[in-house]
């Protein structure tokens, strides 16, 4: 693979993560549950790592229904302790043996307010839910990646953590932290096992939280989840394979 990688030219085949195990954070709605399908698809086992069991069971029974295979593992991000975290993690190597692909999908936006103003209780608790959780679930399934012959792990980044943006406070400061993360975890694993890590900014999407973000856009004007997929798929197969430490955009902006 050379260094003219770029994810938003790929086209995945039919059979292109046949066997792999793969598990993805916040599986529910928007840009999550359109890729957690899209694996399933294209023959991955996909673990639906979120809080929701309702909403997690939901995603699970489209999967099976189309085919699929998927195992849901609730997890709540913002609460859970060590406990939660290693019990999802050796429940996962007992079933699998291994972990071929990590999406760290699930965020929390938090407030569109200036710094000078922005609420403590709320930094922390994004800070937390978009930087800490998912450094603390990668820490527990290192584990089971070291045990895959070729694992990825895909964070997910935003342009706000590329280039700052006034009022954006603990998000983007957060994806800032993610992109870092990414980085140093990619430089550790090189050479020493068989783990690439990657970022990838999904860009505008009709989703929830941009929906949030930009109350008064059309919806309608921005693309569906299931049209930014593909790049996803990339990063986590074997397309991808021998790429690692970088940062890349889902979109042609």
């Amino acid at each position: 693979m050379t260094a003219e990688f770029d994810p938003r030219d790929f086209t995945p085949r039919a059979d292109e993560l046949a066997g792999r195990v793969i598990a993805i954070t916040g599986p529910t709605q928007g840009v999550g549950r359109a890729v957690a399908l899209a694996c399933a698809k294209h023959g991955a086992n996909v673990i639906l790592v979120g809080r929701s069991v309702p909403r997690l069971e939901a995603v699970h029974g489209e999967i099976e229904a189309a085919g699929g295979e998927a195992l849901i593992a609730p997890l709540d991000l913002e609460k859970a302790v060590a406990e939660g975290y290693d019990t999802l993690a050796a429940a996962m190597l007992e079933r699998f043996g291994r972990l071929d692909g990590l999406l760290h999908n699930a965020s929390i936006l938090g407030a569109m307010s200036p710094i000078e103003h922005y609420d403590v209780p709320t930094w922390v608790r994004v800070m937390h839910v978009n930087v800490t959780a998912a450094f603390a679930l990668t820490q527990v399934l290192l584990p089971a990646l070291k045990q895959s012959k070729d694992a990825s792990v895909v964070f997910t980044s935003s342009s706000v953590g590329r280039v700052g943006r006034a009022f954006w406070g603990a998000y983007a400061t957060s994806k800032f932290a993610i992109e870092g993360l990414s980085q140093v975890l990619a430089a550790e694993m090189e050479n020493i096992s068989a783990i690439r890590v990657n970022a990838l900014n999904p860009g505008p999407a009709r989703t929830q939280m941009r929906m949030q973000a930009y109350p008064s856009v059309n919806p309608a004007s921005m693309p569906a989840p299931e049209t930014l997929v593909n790049p996803y798929l990339a990063l986590l197969g074997p397309a991808s394979h021998g790429i690692t430490g970088r940062s890349f955009d889902a979109q042609h902006l």
